[in-house]
């Protein structure tokens, strides 16, 4: 229907997820401004006119400062990235949409359980896999379709030349592991571990991230990274465990359980 339209259904998804973006910019940005300016700023009010605060059904008819400038941050982050400039000038605007985007998420899911992120985890590994080596839809979609959905990273410098400027990591890379990698904090706040579970996992994200970066320059072919940093993670978790001596605790531990103790 969009098509037949004349609308191009990449481009609506481009801007939503832009639009999405602004927003996810001034939910993150918020808690960070007041870590660093005065206590006077967060607490500073912006009077609306009174249709507006009609219109919102805001009572007192009033916004916070910081919350107004993060959201201004936001919305300029967008106009930034869809200005007629190069992608190669403003990637840094688009991995920061991105990065936002990935906060919220990581803010407001969670797994649930050891069990679920595994098998989550698993899943997606084989998904990756296939559709990386066992198709080009992977690929055509993560440099053909463009929006800040994804981290782009600026190529060495060589002598053969790229069909795209630029390394990628998708959302999907960074959110799905960071899920199963913030669970392990509360893992570690409940088991009262000997070896902390959330710096393990989080040491080997890095480190699965690290050699999916290298195949992938050595390679010169993209790179499923959910190969490398699934097993990374999950298979970093179950050691831990294991040295912990509380592998059994591990595996059957989910958040309703801790709740309810």
């Amino acid at each position: 229907f969009l098509i037949k339209a004349g609308l191009d259904p990449t481009s609506l998804y481009a801007v939503a997820v832009s639009l999405f973006g602004a927003l996810a910019i001034s939910d993150v940005g918020v808690p960070i401004l007041r870590n660093v300016l005065p206590q006077s700023f967060a607490e500073t009010e912006v009077a609306m006119p009174k249709k507006v605060a009609d219109r919102l059904e805001l009572y007192p008819p009033s916004l916070p400062l910081d919350g107004l400038t993060t959201l201004a941050l936001g919305l300029a982050a967008t106009a930034i990235y869809w200005s007629p400039i190069a992608l190669e000038s403003k990637y840094l605007v688009s991995n920061a949409l991105a990065w936002a985007l990935a906060m919220t998420s990581l803010a407001s899911i969670s797994l649930g359980s050891f069990q679920t992120g595994a098998i989550l985890l698993l899943g997606l590994f084989c998904y990756d896999i296939f559709f990386v080596f066992g198709s080009d839809i992977m690929m055509t979609v993560a440099t053909k379709v463009e929006a800040p959905v994804k981290f782009l990273y600026t190529a060495p410098p060589s002598d053969t030349p790229r069909d795209y400027p630029f390394s990628v990591l998708g959302l999907g890379d960074v959110v799905v592991p960071g899920l199963f990698v913030r669970f392990m904090s509360k893992i570690d706040e409940a088991l009262f571990p000997t070896y902390s579970y959330f710096t393990a996992t989080t040491a080997a994200y890095a480190a699965g991230l690290a050699v999916c970066f290298a195949v992938n320059e050595i390679t010169g072919a993209g790179q499923p990274a959910l190969l490398y940093l699934d097993p990374a993670c999950v298979g970093t978790a179950l050691a831990v465990g294991a040295a912990n001596g509380q592998l059994k605790q591990l595996w059957i531990f989910g958040e309703e359980e801790e709740e309810s103790e």
